[in-house]
């Protein structure tokens, strides 16, 4: 069989470190393929005023799938500052590669599991009844979309004339009548009918495949009526072809108040894109946090692969390097998945099951230290010392 063609973008930062670590597995597992590098990130944005080179999509155009690592990103104006001199007051503007990789490929569906591993002191933990302490298990996978909502881009400051005239139009904006237009920053919220079937459906037909009994709404209908009132209607004209699979619906406050009193009571949960990256990152916090986040970006045809944590350059420079890899692994597997080599992913899945269960090697998250070069001292393992016992568990 031909090696599979994968487009790396280990991009900035404790990125390049993670991703090192995650081929280094996927060799282990006896994944064979091509690791094309691509440019992306802020070395690019600096050098070339583009995070993301068209090189790079062309890639992926070509290839289909990618494995990415991390990105660094900043504020608007301190990003134009970082400018090479060249390119400064030229009109270029910051704008994330990764959210630009979404939109550019439809990557429409976003899917962050959140499970728990036996052993991880990171595990969330509560009071029983009795007053001891009781470990549920957390088996949460979040479906988040991934190109529309509050993340579409559609913003202004100093809305244009045309754009003001539009929006009072609207009852609500009379509010605003005396504001200047200079004093407004105004973001759109967009769903689209469309958009709302398709990540609905994939999640129900996620649940089934899986075994998950329930499927669960997280919005605000109550107060976004419109954006969020369309998610929940579309789920429930789509719930009645899955009877076996339960639908529920949560208020996103509310949801973050419930997760942490019966986290296990959720199965697959499906967001709009500000919700979604909320809800994630709140169940990412019960199965130990960014270590353990991961996620994929699915298209219709292209897809990317990706921790959900960031570029943590206080530690890039570290040596040795003192990063949690898991979440890159992870989001390996999760690639393997994706493939068809889902044999390979259980594989890395359960080696790292026996390694956190074992205990006897734990980044310095896993031990509860604040991240430095003396984390090794206190008996924290090293980035490759984790790699290693994942390997050695295979």
């Amino acid at each position: 069989m031909a090696k599979r063609n994968i487009v790396a973008m280990p991009g900035d930062g404790i990125g390049k470190i993670v991703f090192n670590e995650a081929i280094r597995v996927l060799d282990a597992v006896g994944f064979e393929a091509n690791y094309i590098h691509a440019d992306i990130g802020w070395e690019f944005w600096v050098k070339e005023g583009n995070p993301l080179p068209e090189r790079t999509i062309k890639l992926l155009e070509e290839h289909k799938i990618g494995l990415f690592g991390a990105i660094t990103s900043k504020p608007k104006d301190t990003a134009a500052r970082e400018l090479s001199p060249e390119l400064q007051g030229k009109g270029y503007v910051y704008y994330s590669p990764i959210v630009a990789l979404r939109q550019h490929f439809d990557l429409d569906i976003c899917i962050r599991p959140c499970r728990t591993f036996k052993g991880n002191p990171l595990n969330f933990i509560r009071r029983s009844k009795d007053g001891g302490i009781e470990e549920p298990v957390v088996d949460a996978v979040i479906f988040r979309q991934n190109t529309e909502g509050l993340y579409s881009g559609v913003e202004w400051t100093n809305p244009p004339d045309e754009v003001r005239r539009a929006l009072e139009t609207h009852p609500k904006m009379a509010r605003y009548k005396d504001v200047p237009s200079e004093d407004l920053a105004i973001s759109t919220r967009i769903f689209t009918r469309p958009a709302c079937r398709r990540i609905i459906r994939e999640a129900f037909e996620y649940a089934r495949k899986y075994g998950y009994r329930s499927v669960t709404i997280c919005e605000k209908p109550n107060v976004i009526r419109e954006t969020s009132g369309m998610m929940r209607n579309e789920a429930k004209n789509i719930a009645p072809d899955y009877p076996e699979i339960a639908l529920k619906f949560t208020n996103i406050d509310a949801q973050m108040m419930w997760l942490t009193k019966n986290p296990e009571d959720y199965g697959v949960i499906v967001s709009g894109n500000m919700f979604g990256d909320i809800v994630s990152d709140g169940f990412a916090g019960l199965v130990g946090g960014l270590g353990f986040a991961y996620s994929a970006n699915i298209g219709k045809e292209v897809a990317i692969f990706e921790p959900t944590h960031g570029s943590a350059p206080k530690y890039a420079e570290l040596e040795p390097s003192i990063v949690n890899p898991i979440a890159m692994i992870l989001s390996a597997a999760m690639m393997l998945d994706y493939i068809g080599e889902g044999e390979k992913a259980e594989k890395i899945r359960k080696a790292i099951a026996r390694v956190v269960e074992a205990g006897e090697v734990r980044t310095y998250d896993m031990m509860r230290l604040p991240g430095g070069p003396d984390v090794i001292e206190k008996g924290a393992a090293t980035t490759q010392e984790m790699t290693d016992a994942i390997i050695k568990a295979l």
